[in-house]
């Protein structure tokens, strides 16, 4: 018998459902978060005694499909006690769901109606909302005993149609969950849920090619390193990874064309792009440009940057999505080279320049864990990034990461990714010098400049290093909870 993984982390989450359990009225929440977080492993986890009835819907299912699939949950539901012909619409078929609940014991413990992949069940002409609207307003709304729970990997359909609808569902949702990727906190127990045992730095090396994705994490067998297990995942036939870019974005979009264009798009800019140059790159029109960026942003693909002190025409785009960077840098290019073949990639330059992007990615979405290792928890900050393209006075320099605090301090953060302590050279704190004082000059700030180092293991303090680096983070901080 396969026993089931236990929900690791997630505390927020399960704190949220238990509020929502002990509610006194009819409930709306609207769950969602990127393809394989574990949206659907929460639910009938966590709530495996509440449902009463659960039910997903199929990728290109056509309405009769997915009608069928409704149906096969009913009679399950309802032991074929009740209607025993499939319904021909959404209306009748929620009509069916509805007299069901009604019959059902009106205790204080709430029933759950689980509605997996709900994007999946709006086919087109399929009225599946006018008939979940009239569902839910007409009946559920008086149920105080019931528990709705539209729930979907493509957030932006749950967006427009739940959270923000303007017809019949406005207004409706009365709670909402945005599932998140583990931490790396989060991620580390979870390895060691499934008895595996590596140190920080082979976590964050599969951290950087996974991401937080669970379901991703769970394909790590104990017993292996890092290497190995990037090589038989990623880059093996029977590997989980080798296809799943393939099925990631069509499963989320109907057209996922544009989407696919403008993440290959930052993938080979990892630095970041201005929407000026996403259009002159993909030459997309501006209206589906910005449809585009919006639902790639909605499922946490990529993210949006507000320079710091600059205009908001000059945001920065960025690719975040850590498996479609490491699988457009190395696993598409080298499909069908062999075993083994991540032990030779890991050791070339272009792996030196991807490891540096991607934990300087990581840092980003830990930036919680950064703060509390600089003492600043407290403090109010904002997190932003900096160009300047230079003048007559001044040469050009960036900043990926800066956190603007409050009480008046600045940090720019230089993240390093290295398998040893790192060594601060003359000549690289000389650019960190020469950085901090175009910084200071090209935005005349008031405020104190820190450099902040983000390191794997603690940098040696040499002369260079006490001379240039005001605080360091080290990996440690970041796999605080």
């Amino acid at each position: 018998m396969i026993m089931a993984l236990p929900i690791i982390g997630r505390e927020k989450e399960k704190e949220k459902l238990d509020k929502i359990l002990q509610s006194k009225q009819a409930e709306f929440l609207a769950l969602y978060g990127r393809r394989r977080v574990g949206k659907t492993f929460l639910v009938r986890q966590y709530l495996k005694d509440h449902l009463v009835f659960d039910i997903s819907g199929t990728k290109e299912g056509a309405k009769e499909q997915q009608l069928l699939n409704f149906f096969g949950e009913y009679l399950r539901r309802t032991g074929k006690q009740k209607e025993t012909e499939a319904p021909a619409s959404w209306h009748e078929a929620f009509a069916y769901l509805a007299d069901y609940l009604a019959q059902l014991p009106q205790t204080t413990k709430k029933h759950v109606v689980f509605l997996d992949e709900m994007p999946w069940m709006d086919t087109p002409r399929s009225e599946f909302i006018p008939a979940l609207e009239f569902f839910w307003n007409q009946h559920v709304s008086k149920m105080d005993h019931v528990l709705l729970i539209g729930c979907g990997s493509a957030s932006s359909w749950i967006r427009k149609n739940l959270i923000h609808a303007r017809g019949g569902l406005y207004n409706r949702i009365s709670q909402r969950i945005k599932l998140m990727p583990f931490t790396l906190h989060e991620a580390a127990l979870f390895l060691q849920s499934l008895g595996v045992n590596l140190p920080q730095y082979q976590i964050l090396e599969l951290y950087m090619v996974m991401g937080g994705i669970p379901f991703y994490l769970k394909e790590i067998e104990k017993g292996k390193s890092a290497t190995q297990l990037i090589d038989e995942i990623c880059f093996s036939t029977q590997g989980l990874l080798l296809e799943e870019y393939n099925q990631l974005y069509h499963s989320l979009f109907r057209n996922a064309g544009h989407h696919i264009a403008i993440i290959e798009t930052l993938a080979a800019h990892p630095q970041g792009m201005t929407r000026a140059e996403i259009v002159t790159r993909t030459k997309m029109s501006d209206g589906s440009l910005s449809k585009t960026l919006q639902e790639l942003m909605e499922c946490d693909f990529i993210g949006i940057f507000q320079p710091l002190l600059n205009k908001k025409k000059d945001a920065i785009y960025k690719l975040i999505d850590l498996y479609s960077l490491f699988y457009l840098k190395f696993i598409r290019p080298n499909k069908g080279a062999g075993s083994h073949i991540w032990e030779q990639l890991s050791k070339h330059g272009t792996y030196t320049a991807w490891s540096g992007y991607a934990f300087e990615n990581i840092c980003m979405a830990h930036a919680d864990q950064i703060k509390s290792a600089l003492g600043i928890r407290g403090v109010y900050t904002k997190h932003s990034s900096w160009k300047f393209k230079g003048d007559n006075a001044l040469p050009g320099a960036q900043v990926d990461m800066i956190i603007d605090r409050a009480d008046q301090i600045i940090h720019l953060c230089e993240a390093k990714f290295t398998k040893e302590n790192y060594a601060l050279t003359n000549e690289y704190a000389a650019r960190l010098r020469l950085r901090k004082t175009i910084f200071r000059q090209a935005t005349q700030t008031k405020k104190a400049v820190f450099t902040t180092l983000l390191s794997t293991y603690p940098a040696l303090q040499n002369k260079y290093y006490l001379e240039e680096i005001d605080s360091e983070v080290t990996m440690d901080k970041l796999f605080e909870p």
